[in-house]
């Protein structure tokens, strides 16, 4: 298999090769998945890391947030994940009510995740609420992803998908949970849709990387939700996505024209049958 991208020698993506990506200002492409299938397609096209996001609850199940999201929902489409991709850093989500009642709880759901998947790592949303979890599940071997800023699972309590991190008093506390993931263990951070100068202050204020979704360019990597970034989905359009492909039109095309070969007799042909 051909790999993208510099060090090909490098087979399979670790917290370490993370490091020593951020650390010689090499970029982190970051990618969500949800089944097999597209997982071996962002592996061959040499995706660093994916994330089986509690997005799923929007982009599979057509939920409106990720609150109704399992931990069963998140091990079943990580196993798929973990089947179809080899070379890149596969992280799970730690879905709502998963990790928040206590350290310990956090670290069973998490190792129960990591153990009937496979996954590399997993992820958690909050600051300094999750710290002595981060550093419960980094004691016992677990990597742990931080997730900062806009943080879905808390939706209910912000009331809307805003950009986080404008004022002052909340950037400030952005800033200071990051310092405060990084030593409690965490080996990366998302920051998503915050101020970019805000991205950009973090990244350089910490040595693990961050990955960022609506951060800004300054972040050590990048990441979208696979069916935003190749337009599938068509009814979100937040100012953070490029759409490098537009495929809900494309399928739905096809699918048009398979129908009418059926509906006007002209599929199958005899070339077509046995």
């Amino acid at each position: 298999m051909n790999y993208v991208g510099s060090d090909a020698e490098f087979r399979h993506i670790t917290t370490m090769r993370l490091k020593k990506m951020k650390k010689r200002g090499e970029k982190i492409a970051c990618l969500t998945a949800y089944d097999a299938l597209t997982a071996g397609l962002l592996d061959e096209a040499g995706i660093d890391l994916i994330l089986i996001g509690d997005s799923l609850g929007n982009i599979v199940q057509g939920h409106e947030t990720t609150i109704p999201v399992t931990i069963e929902d998140i091990i079943y489409h990580t196993k798929a994940v973990v089947k179809g991709a080899k070379r890149p850093m596969i992280v799970a989500d730690m879905p709502f009510m998963s990790y928040q009642v206590s350290p310990e709880e956090a670290f069973r759901n998490a190792g129960r995740i990591m153990k009937e998947t496979g996954c590399n790592a997993i992820k958690l949303e909050g600051g300094k609420l999750v710290v002595d979890a981060i550093e419960r599940l980094t004691e016992a071997g677990i990597p742990a992803m931080g997730h900062l800023g806009l943080t879905p699972q808390s939706i209910n309590i912000f009331g809307s998908y805003r950009a986080r991190g404008r004022s002052e008093e909340e950037a400030k506390k952005i800033y200071d949970d990051a310092l405060m993931l990084e030593k409690a263990g965490a080996f990366a951070i998302v920051l998503e849709k915050i101020p970019a100068e805000l991205g950009k202050k973090i990244s350089e204020a910490i040595s693990i990387p961050t990955i960022g979704i609506g951060a800004g360019p300054h972040c050590d990597g990048q990441i979208l939700v696979y069916t935003d970034m190749l337009g599938l989905t068509v009814d979100f359009n937040p100012r953070f996505v490029r759409r490098y492909a537009h495929l809900a039109d494309q399928i739905k095309s096809a699918v048009i024209n398979f129908s009418d070969d059926v509906k006007n007799k002209e599929f199958p042909n005899l070339d077509e049958s046995y």
